[in-house]
């Protein structure tokens, strides 16, 4: 047959920007023999898709923890809508697709269960510290595949590391999916908010909505068209001054009112306790850890204190509160 990933990769070069990265130029710590039918993109976005640390995004608090129904945004859901965000920019600035799709697709993958409480609490117990993006990285390139990587290229696993607004990735591929999370979780956040009836639309402040829209449908497709309006023609994605500044006055309003102190975050003490007496434990009695785990010691030379935080960032919301009550809390004698 003939070879389609070659004409994939040559469509690339007559259809994408010339700012777009381009598949045929990816680069992977360790050479491997090509895919006749993906590019190494389409590759790395299938990896990912099919990793373990992937599926257990769907047990994975984004905001609400525990929430009672059925359609609150998990980690998951999250990371989709992230996916789904980037990818209509990608496709309107000409930019490569599939390398936006992958960054997407893993950009939350090392998230700790009981979202940024999990994340919190690790980086104060663990002594070489601890952050979801960095974590990312440990987790495609030394903890998937019981310790043999996904050997993700170099590009997506860029993107993965700095999709943070503090950081720039090298691709414009990766600063789609940057600002893509940005857009997806204010919007998002709001709308579970306004599900639980913690928020309701006319409490937000109306110097932003009035910027941006009166709707969760309209505030996504005002930004949406905003960046691509914004960037085109540029290695630079952005918002427009006023709607970035209505985004960010709407993330300071977010964490004022929902991000700290309300209802929704009731039990993130609870959530640090159990994940702190997890790593504790695993600690204090590293023989537990599953081989694989043990294995990134005594063959990479690991620290244990890093060993056990990666143990204990993996587990979901209903795995780290089983484990905390088979070792903590006393079962029921029966004779």
């Amino acid at each position: 047959m003939n070879d389609v990933r070659t004409r994939l990769e040559d469509l690339e070069y007559e259809l994408l920007s010339p700012y777009a990265a381009k598949s045929r130029e990816a680069v992977r710590d360790v050479d491997e023999e090509p895919s006749d039918i993906r590019t190494a993109y389409q590759r790395d976005r299938d990896r990912i898709l099919h990793s373990k640390a992937f599926r257990r995004l769907k047990h994975k608090t984004q905001v609400f923890l525990a929430p009672e129904g059925d359609h609150y945004r998990t980690r998951l859901s999250h990371t989709l809508e992230v996916a789904q965000i980037a990818r209509t920019i990608a496709r309107a600035l000409r930019m490569n697709e599939d390398l936006t799709e992958a960054i997407a697709l893993g950009h939350d993958i090392g998230h700790t269960a009981f979202g940024h409480a999990g994340e919190d609490i690790l980086n104060e117990v663990c002594k070489e510290g601890f952050s979801h993006y960095e974590q990312g990285l440990r987790v495609v390139e030394h903890l998937e595949k019981d310790g043999a990587g996904l050997n993700l290229t170099k590009q997506v696993r860029d993107g993965m590391l700095n999709h943070r607004m503090i950081r720039m990735p090298a691709t414009v591929e990766g600063r789609i999916v940057r600002i893509s999370d940005k857009i997806a979780y204010i919007n998002h956040d709001i709308d579970d908010a306004i599900r639980a009836g913690i928020l309701s639309e006319d409490m937000l402040p109306h110097e932003y909505t009035k910027v941006l829209g009166n709707n969760v449908h309209d505030r996504l497709n005002t930004m949406i068209h905003d960046v691509i309006e914004a960037s085109a023609d540029s290695t630079e994605i952005v918002l427009s001054e006023p709607r970035m500044t209505a985004l960010l006055g709407l993330r300071e309003f977010m964490f004022s009112y929902l991000y700290k102190g309300s209802i929704a975050k009731q039990e993130d003490e609870k959530a640090k306790n159990v994940l702190k007496m997890l790593y504790e434990h695993y600690l204090d009695n590293i023989e537990l850890l599953p081989e694989e785990y043990l294995d990134q010691v005594w063959l990479h030379g690991e620290s244990w204190d890093r060993v056990a935080c990666d143990y204990v960032s993996g587990m979901t919301d209903d795995y780290a509160i089983h484990r905390f009550k088979e070792l903590f809390v006393p079962a029921a004698w029966k004779y």
